[in-house]
């Protein structure tokens, strides 16, 4: 299994690569998640050429099947996101 870096962790990296506080690399990445959930919430995809891209995707109204039961069930429509590496982030997955 792969190991996680999980927030705390990820600021501290930030914070000891740039030279800047903690509570300042945390704010900032507060504030980039905010920006990115307001963006896409409203339409708007957001694009970091390279690196990671998120959208938000309609799905539609669709009939499945309790596996439980299998009765047929409705599915409502609804709204999701889309997240798509960039190049960059392939290659360093590699």
């Amino acid at each position: 299994m792969a190991d996680t870096l999980n927030k705390s962790e990820l600021v501290s990296a930030i914070a000891a690569e740039t030279g800047q506080s903690q509570s300042a690399v945390s704010s900032v990445i507060d504030a980039f998640f905010g920006v990115v959930a307001t963006s896409v919430g409203s339409g708007t995809k957001v694009s970091i050429p390279g690196w990671i891209a998120f959208e938000q995707v309609h799905r539609a109204a669709r009939e499945g099947r309790n596996p439980a039961t299998g009765e047929s069930i409705k599915i409502a429509a609804t709204n999701g996101v889309k997240v798509s590496a960039g190049s960059k982030l392939k290659a360093a997955a590699k």
